[in-house]
C-alpha cells in the first residue's frame, strides 16, 4: 500500500507538483485508448528525466509496488492501464530533443515526442521519420517502442524497431542501461530489439535514437474503387506479386468510408464496397514507371474507378480520410472496438469475407480499415453497450484475433498484446513458447513489478478483467472460489 510517508518520498525524488494523488485526477490516467479495461492508481508520476525515472522506479522497487509506464494513452490493447494500488509513471512532461545529428541522420529523444514532431523538426534539412501511425499527431516515441508500432508506410519502410538504433532504458530495480548504440547493429545479443516491443515488461526507455530518411524525390498516390473487398483483396496480392514495393497499400470498406467521409469530407466514393489507397515513392522515373503498372493490375482486377492524386493538397486530404478513421467511427457507432491482427496477404480475401460471416453471425456490423500491404486488419466491430451488446462485441472481436492465427497470422500487428488478448496467447504460442517468454521476462523483472498482467496469460482466473468485478466463468459454474 502507498501511505503518506511513501508518497512524501516520492514527492521529496521527483519535486512539487509531479506526484498525482487527487482522486479526480487519477481519474485521468485510469484507461487507454481501449476504455473497456478500467482501473484507477494509487498515484501518477510525472518525472522530467531520466534520473527522476531511475529514482521514482527504486523507490517502486523497495516497496514492492507495482508501476505502469505511460505515454499519450492512445493505445488500443490496454496496455497502460494501470495497476490497482500501483503507480502510472507517465512520461508526458519528457518531450525534449536531446540530440539532432542532420549528417548523420540521427535524433535522440525523450519519450514524450510525438511520433508526428519528429518529421516537423527534420523536415527543414529534408529528412523524415518513416514510422507513422494513424494516431502520429498525438502518439508518442515512448509508445511507439513499447508497442513496436507501424503505420500506413511500414510495408516498406518497416516498424519502430528497425529505426530505433539505441536506448537508455531504467530497468525494473532502477537501474539505467544503454542497449544498442549509434551503428545500425552491435555485437552480442540484440537487447535493443528485445526491449521494443515488450509493452512495459522490461523498463522504461527514457532515451530514444532514431534514425531518419531522406524525403523522396517523388510521390504518386491513388485511391481505386471496387465493387467487393474480395476484390480489392486481390488487387492487393496482384501488386505485391508484381515484385512492386508500394510505400502503402490501406484497404477501407464501405462503413469505413462513411464514417471517414462524415468527419473529413476528403473525396472517398460513398457508393463503393472498397477502396484501395495506393502510394509509391522513390526516384521520380522508377516512380512514375511503377506506378502506371499499379494503375493498370488495379485495372486487370476490376477497379470500378481510379482517382490519382494531382497535388500534394489532393494527397494529403487523401490521407487525412484513412488516418481520420478510428475517430471517425464514432459519428456511425455508439461504441466499437478496435482490433488488430495478421494474415499472410494471399489469404486477405478469404479473411474479409469470414469476418463479414462472423459479423452476421454475431448480428454486429464490422467496418474494416487496415495495412492491406503487410495484412494487418484493423476490424472495428460496431455495437451498442445500451442494448446490451456489450459483451457479443468483445467475442466477436476475440473471435476474429484468434482466427488470424488460424489462418496462419498473428493476433497482433502493431497495436500489441496488452490486457485485451493475453489470454489469447495459447492458441499462438506452445507452452514451452510462453515459459520462455516468462524466463526472458523474469530476467528483467524477477519481482514482476513492471506492467504486471500485460501481455502473457495469468497462471489463474485467466479473463479477469480490471473495473467493475465479474465473476469468472469457471467461478459461476461453481468449480472455483474467489478468495
Amino acid at each position: 500500500m502507498i501511505d503518506d510517508a511513501l508518497r512524501r518520498k516520492f514527492e521529496d525524488a521527483l519535486g512539487p507538483g509531479a506526484v498525482l494523488h487527487d482522486p479526480l485526477e487519477l481519474r485521468t490516467y485510469e484507461c487507454d485508448g481501449l476504455t473497456g479495461f478500467r482501473e484507477v492508481p494509487a498515484l501518477v508520476l510525472l518525472p522530467g528525466t531520466t534520473e527522476d525515472v531511475a529514482a521514482a522506479v527504486s523507490l517502486c522497487a523497495d516497496a514492492e509496488i507495482p508501476f505502469v509506464a505511460r505515454g499519450a494513452g492512445t493505445g488500443l490493447s490496454g496496455g497502460a492501464v494501470p495497476v490497482a494500488r500501483g503507480v502510472v509513471i507517465s512520461l508526458a512532461r519528457m518531450r525534449r530533443v536531446l540530440e539532432f545529428d542532420p549528417e548523420d541522420r540521427r535524433m535522440v529523444l525523450q519519450p514524450g515526442v510525438t511520433n508526428a514532431e519528429i518529421s516537423e523538426l527534420a523536415a527543414p534539412c529534408g529528412l523524415y521519420y518513416a514510422p507513422d501511425p494513424s494516431s502520429q499527431i498525438v502518439c508518442t516515441i515512448g509508445g511507439n517502442v513499447a508497442e513496436n508500432s507501424g503505420g500506413a508506410h511500414c510495408v516498406k519502410y518497416g516498424f519502430t524497431v528497425h529505426h530505433v538504433t539505441a536506448l537508455r532504458v531504467v530497468l525494473p530495480d532502477g537501474s539505467v542501461v544503454d542497449l544498442g548504440g549509434d551503428a545500425p547493429e552491435t555485437a552480442g545479443p540484440d537487447l535493443r530489439g528485445l526491449f521494443i516491443g515488450s509493452e512495459g515488461t522490461l523498463g522504461i526507455a527514457t532515451e530514444i535514437t532514431v534514425r531518419l530518411l531522406r524525403i523522396p524525390e517523388s510521390v504518386r498516390t491513388l485511391v481505386a474503387d471496387f465493387s467487393t473487398v474480395e476484390q480489392a483483396g486481390e488487387a492487393v496480392s496482384a501488386i505485391m506479386a508484381a515484385g512492386i514495393t508500394p510505400a502503402a497499400v490501406e484497404m477501407l470498406d464501405a462503413l469505413a468510408i462513411e464514417a471517414c467521409e462524415a468527419a473529413v469530407g476528403a473525396g472517398y466514393s460513398r457508393d463503393t464496397a472498397a477502396a484501395l489507397v495506393v502510394e509509391l515513392d522513390g526516384l521520380e522515373q522508377e516512380c512514375d514507371e511503377q506506378f502506371e503498372r499499379v494503375v493498370a493490375l488495379c485495372r486487370e482486377q476490376g477497379t470500378t474507378s481510379v482517382r490519382i492524386a494531382e497535388d500534394p493538397h489532393e494527397r494529403a486530404l487523401i490521407w487525412k480520410g484513412r488516418k481520420a478513421a478510428f475517430a471517425a467511427v464514432g459519428r456511425i457507432s455508439p461504441d466499437y472496438l478496435v482490433q488488430d491482427g495478421v494474415v499472410p496477404r494471399t489469404r486477405l480475401a478469404e479473411a474479409l469475407t469470414r469476418i463479414a460471416a462472423m459479423g452476421r453471425e454475431a448480428g454486429l456490423r464490422v467496418a474494416n480499415v487496415f495495412h492491406a500491404g503487410d495484412g494487418n486488419l484493423h476490424p472495428l466491430v460496431l455495437f451498442d453497450s445500451r442494448a446490451g451488446e456489450a459483451e457479443r462485441a468483445e467475442q466477436l472481436s476475440k473471435d476474429i484475433a484468434e482466427m488470424c492465427v488460424e489462418l496462419g497470422g498473428s493476433l497482433s500487428g502493431e497495436h500489441g498484446i496488452g490486457l485485451d488478448k493475453a489470454c489469447s496467447m495459447p492458441r499462438m504460442f506452445g507452452e514451452d513458447d510462453l515459459a520462455a517468454m516468462r524466463r526472458v521476462r523474469t530476467a528483467f523483472d524477477p519481482d514482476g513489478l513492471a506492467n504486471p498482467g500485460k501481455v502473457l496469460p495469468t497462471p489463474r482466473l485467466c479473463g479477469e478483467r480490471p473495473g467493475p468485478y465479474r465473476p469468472h466463468p469457471l467461478e459461476s459454474a461453481g468449480v472455483i472460489e474467489r478468495w
